[in-house]
């Protein structure tokens, strides 16, 4: 019963290692990314749809999953999440604390129906606190809990991380949180609920720069863009057509940086002899590092450092990375069949298993599209019964 990001990205993952997953969705709009777009996946000239297609933001976190069309404004369609309820291992929802329990679908309702349910719920700011009725937003949470601040350049303003990383770090928490229930369920035989959020994830996602405000007493030291706050050189740098991250993690890694760079002089500059000098006169080093790299290409550059040990990388772009020879080596993406679009690419799995195989099984649905065989297999309802539910505008 969740939408948008952190509740789909925590239950693909459960999908992506085998649960089946139902998608609860308005009957008529379904999730809210379904119109998020453009881009958009097109339906093929077969599938007799119409429409701009199926939106890359809903295909990239609703793979293994079915679809169904549910209003559960209905008294037919709690009655029927009732149902599900009882026989599911897990709930996922993403509503305001309290806005279910009007429909009996609030954790205390539902465990009275099925005691071992895992229940988690998603929320912006938690069930308790001061905040707990605000909506949660991936972008309001990466303002209001630190991440903004400390994300952008020195002499720029706050930023946002370019995806919504604190959704996705929600999902994460989520889907280890509920593996670790249904691990404790295994033992006691007792489901729970999971209060998740947002809010609580991002400061939990701060960890060193945490710590380091807890243990010092003082302030984060703000933006620093690509670079590092306690090592130099650690950044991005200018090339004739891009851009090249070097790490001079230690006195031995700069000294190779030096050589590889043909500067072998600044070993021996009294003005960058040790890390502490070279954060001292950071903005000179950087400087003088930027004159050199912007007289050659990154790929360039990158055939000069191979094999030297040291850190670096090209700063690619999205679809750079996607083309990348490692990430095709280590099959990255996935060509699935849409049943309404055709070939779609998705990312696969990112985790390697000795002994199972994580998979994309089923293409992300199109909405409702598995209606008739959940309530038909799964609660033995009959044709005639879907039917009369469909009129009624109880399922789609």
């Amino acid at each position: 019963m969740t939408r948008v990001l952190a509740g789909p990205y925590c239950t693909q993952i459960l999908g992506d290692l085998g649960a089946e997953i139902i998608k609860i969705e308005h009957p008529t709009r379904g999730d809210d990314t379904r119109a998020w777009g453009p881009p958009y996946a097109s339906y093929t000239e077969q599938s007799g749809k119409q429409g701009s297609g199926e939106s890359a933001y809903f295909l990239a976190v609703n793979r293994n999953k079915k679809s169904l069309g549910l209003s559960f404004q209905h008294k037919s369609g709690v009655k029927i999440l009732h149902k599900l309820a009882k026989d599911c291992d897990v709930l996922v929802e993403n509503y305001l604390p309290g806005a279910l329990k009007k429909y009996g679908m609030d954790y205390q309702s539902v465990a009275k129906v099925n005691p071992g349910l895992i229940y988690a719920s998603i929320t912006g700011y938690g069930q308790t606190g001061p905040y707990s009725n605000r909506a949660g937003y991936d972008v309001m949470v990466e303002a209001e809990m630190g991440l903004m601040h400390i994300t952008g350049h020195r002499d720029g303003p706050p930023a946002k991380v370019g995806v919504a990383i604190t959704d996705l770090t929600t999902g994460l928490y989520t889907s280890n949180s509920v593996m670790a229930a249904l691990l404790a369920r295994a033992k006691t035989g007792r489901g729970q609920h999971l209060d998740v959020s947002l809010a609580d994830c991002q400061i939990a996602s701060l960890a060193n720069i945490a710590s380091s405000c807890l243990i010092s007493g003082k302030p984060d030291s703000g933006r620093w863009g690509t670079a590092h706050p306690s090592i130099v050189p650690y950044k991005g740098f200018k090339t004739s057509d891009g851009d090249i991250m070097l790490g001079g993690g230690n006195d031995r890694l700069y000294g190779v940086m030096c050589e590889r760079l043909g500067k072998k002089e600044w070993i021996s500059d009294p003005r960058f002899l040790t890390n502490a000098d070279r954060v001292k006169n950071r903005d000179e080093l950087e400087r003088l590092v930027e004159e050199v790299t912007s007289t050659k290409t990154t790929q360039e550059w990158l055939e000069v450092l191979e094999g030297s040990g040291m850190p670096y990388a090209a700063i690619n772009d999205v679809k750079a990375t996607l083309e990348h020879e490692h990430t095709k080596a280590r099959n990255m993406v996935t060509e699935i069949d849409h049943p309404s679009c055709g070939p779609v690419k998705l990312l696969s799995p990112p985790v390697k298993f000795s002994d199972s195989t994580p998979s994309i099984r089923t293409p992300p649905p199109t909405l409702g599209q598995h209606t008739e065989e959940i309530l038909g297999e799964m609660l033995g309802m009959s044709g005639s019964e879907v039917e009369r539910l469909r009129s009624e505008g109880v399922v789609a």
